[in-house]
């Protein structure tokens, strides 16, 4: 199937121009307030409207820095060194999940030392906020015909063919695919999960082994960076950059139940020696 061409900006005044890539930010962003003003709804979410709202808007900088600063060091860091001002060249695009992944972090951090409210507590409860954004700066990807997929079959049926791809191969919609997985499928998981009432740091190490894991799958329909190709194992920059994600994630995974396990120990023990005094 071959796509049209749609304009990356849907209107412009003056200097001032709307792009799909900043309308999807704006919808994640305003998905992640919505879904975090209904959990802080809950009983005993531990959070209200005006704190998620503060986060968010830390989470954002986050993103916007972090983004910015890994897809340079990640990927482009040669050019970084002929250029050095292209770092602040934001209008000529570049973002990476993986450095707005570390900016948000950073931003959980801070604000979780801000409030008292530690690390884990502030990165629990905003994890499952975050796969909306996710999926709709897939969506973005889409429509603006970057960041395309490998090359397809001529008979598999959701190949498609970009308008601007200079080679006019019939590709995986990758991005599509990504959506899918890192956006709508993780976050039925982490929202199912969070309302299980998982120990301390569980949820946020199901984010990280679960957005690793479908990272590391979509590489695989998607097309390398030109300039960086496949590297070590045949493996791409994505996929190199997830595999620690994956590893944070079991370690996480497994710290957070055994210290749940430790305490529910600890307690029982406490309680029998009680009831023998």
């Amino acid at each position: 199937m071959d796509l049209p061409a749609i304009d990356p900006v849907i209107f412009q005044i003056g200097p001032v121009a709307l792009r799909w890539y900043g309308l999807m930010y704006l919808f994640g962003f305003l998905a992640a307030w919505g879904l975090g003003t209904y959990r802080a709804k809950q009983p005993n979410s531990g959070w209200n409207a005006e704190q998620v709202s503060d986060m968010l808007f830390y989470g954002f900088l986050g993103v916007i820095i972090g983004g910015r600063l890994g897809y340079v060091f990640f990927y482009q860091f040669e050019r970084l060194l002929d250029e050095p001002l292209y770092l602040i060249k934001i209008w000529e695009g570049g973002m990476s999940f993986h450095g707005g992944l570390l900016g948000v972090l950073a931003a959980f951090w801070w604000y979780g030392r801000k409030t008292e409210r530690g690390f884990f507590n502030v990165a629990d409860f905003f994890a499952p906020l975050v796969p909306p954004g996710l999926f709709f700066g897939r969506i973005g990807n889409f429509i603006n015909g970057e960041l395309w997929g490998r090359e397809a079959g001529a008979d598999f049926s959701l190949a498609v063919r970009f308008p601007n791809d200079p080679d006019a191969l019939l590709r995986h919609p990758s991005q599509l695919y990504q959506a899918g997985l890192e956006g709508l499928l993780l976050f039925v998981i982490l929202w199912w999960f969070s309302a299980k009432n998982p120990p301390r740091m569980a949820v946020s190490g199901a984010f990280a082994l679960g957005y690793g894991v479908f990272r590391f799958v979509a590489e695989y329909f998607r097309e390398p960076d030109a300039h960086l190709g496949l590297q070590a194992l045949e493996l791409s920059r994505g996929q190199w950059l997830s595999v620690p994600l994956i590893g944070l994630g079991i370690v996480l995974l497994v710290l957070a139940y055994r210290n749940h396990q430790s305490a529910n120990s600890e307690n029982n023990a406490n309680a029998a020696r009680g009831s023998k005094a």
